[in-house]
């Protein structure tokens, strides 16, 4: 017994002593109901002593953070048209949800804001042009909430991923009145691509960006809020040539600004991303933010790696975010095979030993088209087992993107039969507090070859998800449930065990486990 556990016994026996509450409250169901066949009859209960649960030490339950990316810029993944009706729209959302519950995911990080535009009602910006085929045209529903109730009734978390800084996307149609383009020209450049981009350096830009996120969070129930890697563009966008911010630049200088051109544009993305960390905890201090940045800080880092320097290209000074904690969780995009000169294990280990703060680190993967690879499915969950060794406290992934399940079977199986082959939980955030949920009512019955358990919580709009726990002999059996369950059938007898004792907790949005009772059967 460690020490933990004789602390917690010390304290159960002075709590019986007493007449204290404790958490746990085990109760016995005796009964000569209990052995009747055919009949299903429930069982009178009565409250063991206080002391009692003092020896009951319920088994951990499997925490992972298994996402995946749904891309709707240039209707990458969904719609995959933008001319579709609402119908075909949810039904195709449907049919990406009920994929991702069937392999055990349990979060979806959707994209609602691709380009200065809409997947959901606002007052800042337009409907998405990849939404209805029109920028400003509006469906006959909002495809944000629609997508945040469908995960939440399958268990998923729905975080909303926003591209902060792109303003227009060559995909995105004609440029209209109705664009940003033409709203804040000002604050916003054309890039040699035909990409239109704000000016992260410009303060309208940054009050922009962050009444979008607070409106999102404050009016939708989401459970994360999620940047991807465009901060500065990446070069190319601007056929090689410098970002053209020459008048903030100048404006800075005129200003009395002394940091070089690079440092001052690292210094607005570092600004921008602390801001926005603090606005989402003033507004709903337990929806997470994660930023999932370019997989490499810089060549170099650590020794061996070669390849582009987001410090440097996208002034994007990653690695001082995770240092500072500014996210609840970190996703660098790590794309590579783990053979080669951006080797996966290499790049994961070195994030890790910069994560100071200990905040979730999930590794961004490569599902639908890692190269360099002749099994993309065993690369990846070759990948995820990697990452389950280097982040032993923190387990967790996410896929980017959906289309590489849906047109890779083999990648499928790989998960189902794999990693994925049983449901997790979302790994706890001790560091956002919040207070924890009530313990489960259960009834038990009894119908001769099976027993039934239900439940229910009088917080229930609070619950995110349960466990079953249920005991045959001395090994515990655990199954994770969705939060429209309410009832379970058990079998009375399993390999020759009895069943003897069952409880359920409930499950908080940031993966909390309630207090519990404990139901024993003889």
């Amino acid at each position: 017994m460690n020490i933990r556990h004789i602390k917690l016994s010390l304290f159960c026996a002075f709590a019986a002593v007493s007449s204290c509450a404790t958490q746990q409250t085990e109760i016995s169901a005796h009964s000569p109901a209990a052995t009747t066949t055919g009949t299903v009859r429930n069982i009178p209960v009565r409250t063991v002593p206080q002391a009692a649960p003092a020896a009951v030490v319920l088994p951990e339950v499997k925490r992972e953070f298994r996402g995946a990316w749904i891309a709707t810029v240039a209707n990458i993944n969904w719609p995959t048209r933008n001319n579709l009706s609402d119908e075909q729209q949810k039904a195709e959302a449907i049919r990406l949800l009920d994929l991702l519950h069937n392999l055990n995911f349990n979060a979806v990080i959707f994209q609602a804001r691709p380009s200065a535009d809409a997947l959901y009602k606002s007052s800042y910006e337009p409907w998405s042009y990849f939404l209805t085929g029109q920028t400003g045209k509006a469906p006959g529903y909002d495809p944000l909430e629609f997508w945040i109730s469908e995960s939440h009734k399958r268990g998923m978390e729905l975080h909303v991923w926003l591209n902060p800084y792109r303003a227009f996307h060559t995909t995105g149609g004609a440029v209209t009145s109705e664009s940003m383009v033409k709203k804040m020209p000002s604050e916003i450049v054309k890039l040699r691509n035909g990409t239109y981009w704000f000016d992260p350096s410009n303060p309208k830009t940054q009050d922009h960006v962050s009444n979008v996120v607070k409106d999102i969070v404050r009016r939708y129930d989401i459970d994360g809020l999620h940047f991807d890697d465009y901060f500065y563009p990446y070069r190319e966008y601007n056929g090689g040539k410098d970002f053209p911010d020459d008048k903030s630049w100048n404006v800075y200088l005129a200003s009395g600004g002394t940091l070089s051109r690079a440092d001052w544009r690292r210094g607005n993305v570092n600004k921008f991303i602390k801001r926005i960390y603090d606005e989402i905890k003033a507004e709903k201090n337990h929806v997470k933010f994660g930023i999932s940045p370019f997989g490499i800080w810089k060549p170099g880092y650590p020794a061996g790696i070669t390849g582009s320097s987001q410090y440097d290209e996208l002034y994007a000074d990653a690695k001082l975010w995770l240092n500072e904690g500014w996210i609840d969780y970190f996703s660098p995009q790590l794309y590579w095979k783990e053979e080669g000169p951006q080797r996966f294990s290499s790049l994961l280990k070195w994030w890790d030993s910069e994560n100071l703060r200990k905040r979730h680190l999930w590794p961004g993967l490569n599902t639908v088209g890692i190269k360099g690879v002749t099994d993309k499915s065993a690369e990846i969950v070759s990948q995820i087992k990697t990452s389950r060794t280097i982040l032993k406290e923190s387990d967790g992934e996410i896929h980017y993107s959906v289309a590489g399940l849906l047109q890779n079977p083999q990648m499928v199986s790989a998960l189902k039969n794999g990693p994925y082959r049983d449901k997790a939980l979302v790994p706890r955030t001790p560091w956002l507090k919040t207070n924890l949920l009530e313990k489960p009512r259960l009834t038990y019955s009894n119908g001769g070859n099976t027993a039934r358990v239900e439940w229910s919580a009088s917080d229930l709009q609070k619950v995110k998800r349960w466990v079953l726990y249920a005991r045959y002999g001395d090994q515990w059996e655990t199954e994770i449930l969705d939060v429209a369950d309410r009832s379970k059938t058990l079998a009375v007898s399993k390999s020759g065990k009895k069943l003897q004792a069952v409880t359920v907790r409930a499950v908080d949005r940031l993966g909390n486990e309630s207090a519990y009772e404990i139901k024993t059967v003889n």
